[in-house]
């Protein structure tokens, strides 16, 4: 679905993590509803480095990008050399920044505000330079605990990982008072659809549980499952809110979710109806009391507002136009 009528003939679009998740999915948006943009996509593309708890540090993948015909960099978003390559090699008219250390259990402080402030940072200078409308992913971690529904302006993120996204928050105000562009931070709730295979496990709990069904495994829920409660989005609302974004009535921190909390029960339970599945479910006990989000929901009424975003998918309607390319995942990449 095309969600802006403008043209975007001449226009350069830069997608930093593009070989991800989110960023190929916004690759593709382009190429599909708007071939006579430019877009080039920069990643650090996935090598054997892998962060301290054994995860991998970058999980951008070739195969996100199969069949995308634009122009694609491989680098790092922390090497001042290649940002200052693109700031004098190309001019680029919007700026999609969705790279990251997104790995929320990841313990390197260091390297989580280097690669998640300092260049976001460097990457705001580039636009300045350029003209260049930003628009940027922030998280939902920056909540932690607080209470729902979420809102701008009451955080407390309980990892370092929320608190580099609200950093990065705190100086994107800072640009919007001194400068032009249009700048446009949107904070992700549980995004699940496809092309997030490849983040392992850090992947959403809609495709593990849906591999684990169609594994013939009974699908493990924490105890209680029914009422820990999160705000899950699919991924194609995620890129109408990136794609109005483009011409924000103003520059702002958006919360993109669906405005409903749902369980983690019913994630299963529409698996398993979409499946033709009943396997019995097991439930465990949940070792992250103390330290895990009960119920998350997101307040998207500024976002309606300053947006003209409006949710379009229940948890439903997601599942049901994600399951397919579970399936095709599951037959192609995991058996």
């Amino acid at each position: 679905m095309r969600y802006i009528q403008d043209d975007l003939k001449d226009k350069t679009i830069l997608i930093t993590g593009g070989a991800g998740f989110i960023g190929s999915s916004l690759a593709f948006y382009f190429q599909e509803n708007h071939p006579e943009a430019k877009v080039v996509v920069l990643d650090a593309f996935r090598s054997g480095e892998k962060l301290s708890n054994g995860n991998l540090k970058s999980f951008g993948h070739f195969k996100n990008l199969l069949g995308f015909s634009g122009e694609i960099i491989s680098g790092d978003i922390n090497d001042k050399d290649l940002l200052l390559d693109l700031e004098i090699n190309y001019k680029f008219d919007y700026i999609f920044h969705e790279a990251a250390i997104s790995d929320t259990t990841a313990q390197e402080q260091d390297l989580m505000i280097k690669t998640n402030v300092n260049a976001y940072k460097d990457l705001l200078d580039l636009a300045v330079a350029h003209g260049a409308n930003m628009i940027y992913a922030s998280s939902a971690a920056t909540y932690g605990n607080a209470e729902s529904p979420q809102k701008v302006g009451r955080e407390a993120p309980q990892n370092v990982y929320g608190f580099s996204k609200l950093s990065m928050d705190h100086l994107s105000r800072q640009y919007m008072k001194k400068c032009d562009i249009s700048i446009v931070g949107l904070r992700y709730f549980n995004v699940y659809g496809p092309r997030e295979f490849f983040k392992n496990t850090t992947a959403s709990m809609v495709l593990q549980f849906g591999h684990q069904i169609l594994a013939g495994k009974n699908p493990r829920l924490f105890e209680n499952s029914d009422k820990i409660l999160r705000d899950f989005i699919y991924v194609e609302d995620i890129i109408q809110a990136n794609i109005k974004a483009m011409r924000p009535k103003e520059s702002g921190i958006y919360n993109v979710g669906t405005g409903k909390a749902r369980s983690f029960q019913d994630i299963v339970d529409i698996l398993q109806k979409e499946l033709a599945t009943e396997l019995p479910c097991e439930y465990i006990p949940n070792p992250f009391v103390g330290s895990y989000q009960f119920h998350t929901e997101a307040d998207i009424q500024t976002t309606k507002e300053a947006l003209g975003y409006l949710p379009a998918y229940e948890m439903e309607d997601g599942i049901k136009a994600y399951v397919s390319e579970i399936k095709r995942v599951f037959k192609e990449e995991v058996k």
